[in-house]
């Protein structure tokens, strides 16, 4: 019998654990500002001989990372952790489940795969404690629950997985500068992003840059500010039902934060290059005109991977800046944020599986990897003095704060709408479609999937 794609991998990575199991990068007691009581009472778990075998979607440096973390759990209980990461995750993963060869521990990059392995039958769902101890521990803690909660083979539904490492898209960046220089304030509330964006025009200035150009995926941009501002105008159970269709995409309440965006994107005074230029300005080229003398824009809202598309030697911080997307105050729906997060959940059952899960949800393990880079934690418990960046800890304090938080909802839909009629809907939206045609459309493309 052939060997399955993760086998192999699992086999290159045997070496390097035998190598990072007997380095730790933080000697555990000696810097205060990490959780090591966890890690002491890691101690207490005796897993000696025993393999645990993840499987996700980190290579590289993530990888690595990721790693350096799993050591303590190794040194901790006796376990051996042999991590495989690919880029085929999403493809692979379902090929292990289904011919039983999946690894005890599985890292979905979004929860839409899992709840498919789910209903058939493919993950373990986990302990009543586990689900409470994360309401209890997490940010907006019934928020992750809920986000990994799907139905069984036999349609009832259940907890599995707990979120490690988190995403943020609810952002808006700008250049500290020039906010100095014409003398405004961060807004707190949408009124008063509004009222900024209406100050700028009216002072001679041009407030936002907006690209929705992305090649074959132009348009993405757009879904992500509907879907913030849906969140912001209409409860979390709204969204909810809308990313299932349940609540239909031309519903007045969904139609309202399409127009929310056209209030942004479809005013010639208050984008860079005009109404006209947004679904061509490519995402990646959109925020530089921020960083011109004189600015060609003040704000830019987008998530947190954009200053790797900044001009080279920007400083964060600095040179730019950022603040959540804000709430409105008069509608009393808290402080939702919109991301993304992975998300571990058994594949294969075992002693060793379940306590890496409560290693996992532990405050140390987030820790050791928001030490590093690239990690955002909504741990509460987790120290937010261990962030190796301001920028970081800025970030999760956002995700501290949230009252709500969301997955990307294009990213949970159907592929030809999330990834197709939503996309193309919102570039003729700012093109000059009317938003309840727009939104019309692409519930007919709903239709037609039924």
């Amino acid at each position: 019998m052939k060997k399955s794609l993760l086998s192999a991998a699992v086999a290159l990575t045997l070496s390097v654990n035998a190598v990072h199991a007997a380095d730790l990068l933080f000697k555990p007691g000696e810097d205060s500002r990490f959780s090591w009581g966890a890690y002491e009472a890691l101690k207490s778990v005796d897993l000696s001989g025993e393999t645990i075998s993840v499987f996700g979607p980190w290579t590289g440096d993530e990888k690595n990372n990721f790693e350096r973390v799993t050591a303590y759990f190794e040194k901790a209980t006796g376990a051996k952790v042999k991590y495989a990461g690919s880029d085929s995750f999403e493809q692979q993963v379902v090929i292990d489940t289904q011919a039983g060869s999946a690894p005890n521990i599985s890292v979905f990059p979004q929860p839409g795969l899992a709840a498919d392995l789910a209903a058939k039958g493919f993950l373990t769902p986990l302990s009543d404690t586990v689900k409470n101890d994360v309401v209890k521990d997490y940010a907006a803690g019934q928020s992750w629950v809920d986000l990994a909660t799907f139905k069984d083979k036999k349609g009832a539904k259940e907890f599995y997985g707990v979120f490690y490492r988190a995403d943020l898209k609810s952002l808006v960046w700008y250049s500290p500068d020039n906010f100095e220089d014409a003398g405004y304030d961060v807004p707190e509330t949408m009124e008063d992003l509004k009222a900024l964006t209406e100050e700028i025009v009216a002072d001679g200035g041009t407030p936002w840059c907006i690209g929705l150009g992305s090649g074959a995926a132009t348009g993405w941009p757009a879904t992500d500010w509907v879907e913030d501002l849906l969140l912001r105008t209409q409860p979390a159970s709204v969204y909810d039902k809308w990313v299932t269709n349940e609540i239909k995409f031309d519903d007045p309440r969904v139609v309202g934060a399409i127009e929310e965006f056209g209030w942004f994107a479809r005013n010639d005074a208050f984008v860079d290059g005009g109404a006209g230029a947004v679904a061509s300005t490519d995402f990646r080229d959109s925020p530089k005109g921020m960083f011109q003398s004189p600015p060609k824009c003040y704000l830019h809202r987008q998530a947190s991977f954009i200053p790797a598309f900044f001009p080279e030697g920007t400083k964060l911080g600095l040179d730019a800046d950022f603040f959540y997307f804000p709430a409105y105050a008069s509608k009393d729906l808290g402080n939702p944020v919109l991301g993304a997060g992975t998300l571990m959940s058994i594949t294969n059952d075992s002693k060793g599986a379940r306590a890496f899960i409560d290693f996992i949800r532990s405050p140390i393990s987030h820790e050791l990897w928001m030490a590093q880079t690239g990690f955002i934690s909504a741990h509460l418990k987790a120290n937010p003095e261990v962030y190796s960046s301001e920028a970081a800890k800025k970030q999760g304090e956002i995700i501290r704060y949230a009252t709500t938080f969301r997955f990307d909802g294009s990213d949970l839909m159907p592929g030809k709408i999330g990834a197709g009629s939503f996309w193309t809907g919102m570039v003729d939206y700012t093109g000059g479609k009317d938003a309840k045609e727009v939104a019309h459309d692409i519930q007919k493309t709903w239709d037609a999937l039924k």
